[in-house]
């Protein structure tokens, strides 16, 4: 550090011992500032200028007669209009005139109202009309922005002319109205009375419809309960069906007995006779008993049955019936809907139950019937068996037996099927428990989905009645007081005014700038900068040189040097920056600004330090391209959106980005840390400049020295000598010629003689291939639309090819040139060389 610091005090006293060079020294602080300030200075209002910018006016208006409007001359009202406009320099003339100052440029644009268009324009009402047009003559060659300008005076014209037009046919369509219907207030009360009784008629269908699913709601909820007793009944008939089954097989056995008995003892004795007929004779009450408690449980079972059917079919009507009502409300709404859906299912399920339970009711009845038929059976029978057990008594011997045998066997069949019978009863009896099941599940949705109807023809009729209250208490003078007059009618002139200008635009500026030129201050300022931290580079050497410096390295001469022109550096941004603030530029912090002013100083100054000390003259006219390609690339002038893909994609590379960003916080005003967030990014170029000169440099110092003796050869050009701490040879080519002198020489001079053949023709083979080339490019490029920044681009990248060959080449023969020197030198010189490489790695 002690180095550097005594490059910077040595460089300075340098200075000051010349005094012309101190002229230079502030010419170099305060020029290029200036520059920022006749711009900015310049460009400080040029907007409210624009009244200089002469826009001339022709109206060839006739005007016309209309039935609906009358007279009309609208060409005669738009330059009543512009006359008192101040926006533009307007001048009015004939078209002869008009054509000639816009042509020579004494007019930026001319506008030609043609003789039509009033009449165009009128007609279009009734659409009988052409389309009317406004004739524009613009002349961008006296200047880029003028146009611009001109455009928007015309679209003022545009604007008049439309505003002009849509009130003039809202006044004439309101009288009309006006003759047409009389008075609006009339027919606003009509229809809100028909509103408001429609409503009412709605709300009364609701209510009547709640009505009666209110009443099914009530049918439903009793079905349950009997079902409830028709199970109990089915029930008992299970029971009694079990019973009757055990009494008729007691009576089979009887029957058995009776007919053993018979053939036993007939022979003998007619007591026996007498006993089977007195068994026969209980049997068959028995029988006959059994058959009547089956006979009732089932028409109790039937009865009830039926009375559910006849239920369920007075809820299913009445479901249809409200279902027909809802469908027919004049006011439907998506609950609605949902509701009348689910209760149609709901109908429908209740429906196929019901089909089920006549169908039940039905088997049942006939069941009951084919027991009685059953009874009848048993009592013919028994009759049969006594006639013939009477008989019997009288001739038993003479083949009544056999009959009495008989009637037992009928008998006996009988009770055997009257059993399957009552078997096939206690299934049905089942399957009627099953059935009324279903009914109480469909009972029970029904219920449900009217319930769910009733709260969405509830909410229905709230709604309508809010509605209705709404609409009774809106006040149709109040609502239209703004548009009709006293009268009733409609005020066609405030309605024609409205329709002149509908809407008000209420705008609210966030970060308020106070001009134009404190908008532009940041790219200015920027251009300013970068300009003087270049011309920094160009009068004041950039090698740092070793006098009076001991043992100085490469690092020490780079940042001593550095140090030496950023005291001008800053400056140059602190002049900048107070001279801004002196013409005007708006600051919500001074201090910040020239902190920015200073810092975007010192950053641009190590890029284009590092760039011209690393490649020389190459690296001086990187710097030139930079700034070209930041003005339109770091979004100073317009938004970076609207420039092209190619400075889009090159945006966040670019140190005015950041630098410009900083300085309008420092303007407008600053928001959530963006200051701080550019200044860190801007500051991250300073660390590619020190990259670029700390490490890349040296790696060029061969090149470097190869370029400062080619230019020194030319004697036109202005340069300097590398003050480059190091060493020409490489320690391989040293050794070489240490260990073999006379070989090492020998071999180099074979080879740089050899490439002295191949050179010229290497060169002008570049030549010719580095300007027939861009040619191809070129007319390639104009058989395509839309690539000229592509082909630029291509022809650029190709140029830097070719030169890239011319400098490898080059460097080539510096390289053996150098060799060529080494193999020259005695032992005596290469050890002196070898030992001063090896005393500057120690340092």
């Amino acid at each position: 550090m002690g180095n550097v610091l005594a490059i910077l005090a040595r460089d300075f006293k340098r200075l000051l011992k010349v005094p012309s060079a101190w002229v230079v020294a502030i010419g170099l602080v305060l020029i290029p500032p200036m520059y920022a300030w006749f711009n900015i200075r310049g460009f400080w209002n040029p907007y409210h200028n624009t009244k200089g910018v002469e826009v001339t006016v022709v109206n060839n208006d006739q005007g016309t007669t209309n039935k609906l409007i009358g007279k009309a001359n609208l060409g005669s009202q738009i330059v009543t209009q512009l006359k008192a406009n101040d926006q533009l320099g307007w001048n009015f003339a004939d078209e002869q005139e008009g054509m000639d100052r816009v042509r020579s440029g004494k007019s930026y644009a001319t506008i030609v109202i043609p003789k039509t268009f009033s009449k165009d324009l009128v007609d279009t009402i009734t659409g009988t009309g052409n389309r009317p047009e406004l004739k524009y003559y613009v002349n961008e060659k006296v200047s880029a922005i003028a146009p611009k300008i001109t455009d928007t005076g015309a679209g003022t014209v545009d604007t008049q002319v439309n505003s002009t037009f849509v009130s003039t046919v809202s006044e004439v369509l309101s009288d009309a109205l006006n003759t047409l219907n009389g008075t609006i207030s009339t027919t606003a009360g009509t229809m809100q009375t028909n509103t408001v009784r429609s409503l009412d008629e709605a709300q009364s269908t609701i209510s009547s419809a709640r009505g009666k699913l209110a009443t099914i709601i009530s049918t439903m909820d009793s079905t349950p309960a009997k079902t409830k007793a028709a199970r109990q009944s089915l029930a008992s008939l299970q029971q009694a069906a079990v019973d009757a089954g055990n009494s008729l097989t007691a009576t089979s056995t009887l029957i058995t007995t009776a007919q053993n008995g018979l053939n036993d003892f007939a022979a003998t004795t007619s007591s026996g006779l007498d006993q089977g007929t007195a068994l026969l004779t209980q049997t068959m009450q028995e029988t006959t008993g059994t058959i009547n408690t089956v006979t009732a449980g089932l028409s109790k079972a039937n009865t009830t049955a039926g009375n559910a059917v006849t239920t369920l079919q007075n809820a299913n009507a009445n479901t249809a019936s409200v279902l027909d009502t809802l469908s027919n409300l004049p006011v439907s709404t998506p609950e609605l809907k949902a509701a009348i859906a689910q209760l149609k299912a709901s109908n429908e399920n209740a429906a196929e139950t019901l089909r089920g339970i006549q169908a039940l009711n039905t088997s049942t009845g006939k069941s009951i019937t084919a027991v009685s038929d059953l009874a009848t059976s048993v009592n013919n029978a028994a009759q049969q068996s006594l006639t013939a057990t009477s008989t019997a008594r009288s001739a038993i011997t003479s083949g009544a037996l056999p009959q009495l045998n008989s009637g037992l066997g009928s008998l006996a069949g009988a009770a055997g099927t009257l059993g399957g019978g009552l078997s096939n009863q206690t299934a049905l009896a089942s399957q009627t428990d099953v059935v009324l099941d279903q009914l109480d599940k469909a009972s029970t949705d029904t219920a449900a989905a009217l319930r769910t109807t009733d709260k969405a023809l509830a909410k229905l009729g709230t709604k309508l009645g809010t509605i209705a209250t709404d609409i009774n208490a809106l006040s149709i003078s109040s609502a239209l007081s703004s548009m009709l007059g006293s009268d009733g009618e409609l005020d066609t002139k405030r309605i024609a005014s409205f329709m002149l200008s509908p809407t008000v635009l209420d705008t609210t500026v966030l970060y308020p700038v106070n001009s134009y030129g404190s908008g532009m201050a940041p790219l200015f300022t920027n251009m300013a900068l970068w300009v003087g931290a270049f011309a920094l580079v160009v009068i004041f050497k950039t090698e740092s040189d070793s006098e009076g410096i001991t043992a100085m390295t490469a690092t020490q001469g780079y940042m001593g040097r550095f140090l030496f022109l950023a005291v001008f550096a800053a400056l140059q941004g602190l002049a900048a920056t107070i001279g801004d603030l002196l013409l005007g530029v708006q600051t919500v912090n001074a201090p910040m600004f020239i902190l920015t002013g200073v810092l975007t100083s010192l950053v641009d100054l190590s890029l284009i330090f590092a760039l011209s000390t690393a490649f020389l003259h190459v690296g001086k006219g990187i710097c030139v391209a930079l700034i070209m390609l930041q003005i339109p690339g770091a979004s100073g002038l317009y938004p970076i959106e609207m420039m092209p893909d190619f400075f889009r994609t090159l945006y966040p590379f670019f140190p005015f980005n950041y630098s410009i960003k900083a300085f309008r916080e420092t303007i407008g005003g600053f928001y959530d840390g963006h200051w701080a967030h550019n200044i860190v990014y801007l500051l991250l170029f300073t660390i590619i400049g020190f990259v670029i000169g700390l490490v890349v440099r040296p790696l060029m110092a061969n090149t470097n020295r190869m370029f400062a003796r080619q230019i020194r050869e030319s004697d036109m050009i202005v340069g300097e000598d590398v003050h480059l701490p190091g060493t020409e040879y490489r320690i391989s080519n040293v050794l070489q010629a240490l260990t073999n002198h006379s070989g090492y020489k020998a071999s180099i001079e074979r080879r740089a003689a050899r490439f002295e053949a191949l050179y010229p023709k290497l060169k002008r083979g570049a030549l010719i291939v580095g300007l027939v080339v861009p040619i191809i490019l070129a007319v390639t490029f104009s058989l395509t639309t839309n690539t000229k920044l592509e082909a630029l681009l291509a022809w650029v990248i190709w140029v830097l090819l070719i030169i890239g060959f011319l400098l490898t080449i080059e460097f080539m023969r510096d390289n053996l040139r150098r060799q060529r020197e080494l193999g020259n030198l005695d032992d005596t010189a290469i050890r002196d060389t070898l030992a001063a490489r090896n005393r500057r790695h120690a340092q």
